[in-house]
């Protein structure tokens, strides 16, 4: 007897265990319960504790109230220009009314990828490969408006699809990076060209700017030789007038310079002044007698008469050796290329008594 109360009272204590356990339900944050009674709907149940009745509710399903990610296996899609593409997907999404998507539709995540599947294939079967590459956003978008509208009737709110990869057949890809190849050679042959384009200008632009410094230091070296010359030739004049040198002087200078004048190599014509035969006038007066003219003697600390004669007589000497030597290859080009005419005798290139004007002498 004993034995029975004793098991009585274990089955009555774990009854009450079980009816305890039946009564009471903590429900965690973001998740509901939906309760039936007797099979029919009775209430859902917010996050907390919460009491039911044992043995006649009980709980059907228990949603998740949170956003959730599914990603959808690659679906083979044919584009406008009938080429099959392999298309991944990533749907995101969230329960807003967990009575609908209990009641309303059985396997509620099976039939959203069956929707997402065939208005996939719509969209893209109207657009070519290169505008399916390209147009990702728009794809997103109609897909995101198409199901929003279907499965809000399932207490379903879809947040946002995007598509994760486009896969075109190995076949086209090739063709797309050979295209891309090319066109990376394209732009890279482009920017080479304008980079040499750029380097000759800047070069061109480098030698005029070295070309127009050169001609502006050329002129300014010019204009200072000029202005030395100028200076130079005014220092000369000064000095001649301020010695105030006599005629016979400057007569002796005058020979001195002739054969000088006479040995240039770029020189094909010389020209004997007439003021030659003066020179030699005078140079003969000074053999004479030149320390004993009137209005020509010697200053003090001067020139010695003595040298003097002597330097004319041999300036005089050399100057006639110098004109018949000239005269001589003068007579020897007019052989050679023409009928030859008279001689020019030395007293007419000396600038004698018969002659007027200049004796042009050709320089071979």
């Amino acid at each position: 007897m004993e034995v029975v109360l004793a098991v009585l009272g274990i089955a009555i204590v774990l009854f009450a265990v079980i009816t305890l356990a039946k009564s009471v339900r903590i429900v965690p944050q973001q998740r509901m319960d939906v309760v039936e009674r007797l099979g029919k709907y009775q209430r859902t149940l917010s996050p907390g504790l919460n009491l039911l009745v044992p043995f006649i509710d009980s709980v059907r399903t228990k949603v998740d109230m949170r956003e959730q990610v599914v990603s959808f296996p690659p679906q083979p899609v044919i584009t406008s220009d009938n080429l099959v593409v392999s298309i991944d997907t990533v749907l995101y999404f969230k329960v807003v009314d967990p009575v609908r998507a209990t009641y309303e539709i059985s396997h509620f995540l099976q039939a959203i990828e069956q929707l997402t599947v065939t208005t996939l294939r719509n969209v893209i079967g109207s657009l070519d490969l290169e505008r399916a590459l390209t147009s990702r956003d728009q794809i997103n978008k109609h897909l995101s408006s198409v199901l929003d509208e279907t499965t809000g009737r399932w207490g379903i709110k879809v947040t946002r699809v995007e598509i994760k990869a486009i896969e075109p057949p190995p076949s086209i890809r090739d063709s797309m990076e050979k295209q891309m190849r090319a066109e990376r050679e394209r732009r890279a042959t482009i920017l080479n060209a304008e980079g040499h384009k750029q380097a000759a200008i800047l070069t061109a632009e480098g030698e005029k700017q070295a070309a127009v410094l050169r001609a502006d230091g050329d002129r300014q070296s010019r204009i200072l030789q000029a202005e030395g010359q100028a200076k130079a030739i005014r220092t000369v004049f000064d000095a001649i007038h301020q010695a105030n040198p006599s005629q016979k002087v400057l007569a002796y200078q005058y020979l001195q310079s002739l054969p000088q004048i006479a040995n240039g190599t770029a020189n094909k014509v010389w020209i004997l002044p007439t003021e030659l035969t003066k020179a030699l006038e005078g140079l003969g007066g000074a053999l004479g007698g030149l320390a004993n003219m009137a209005g020509d003697e010697p200053r003090h600390g001067g020139l010695d008469p003595a040298a003097v004669e002597r330097e004319a007589a041999e300036a005089a000497e050399a100057a006639a050796a110098e004109a018949e030597r000239l005269n001589a290859e003068v007579r020897e080009a007019q052989t050679e290329a023409l009928p030859a005419p008279d001689p020019i005798p030395p007293t007419a290139a000396l600038g004698g008594a018969d002659y007027d004007g200049a004796a042009h002498i050709e320089k071979r």
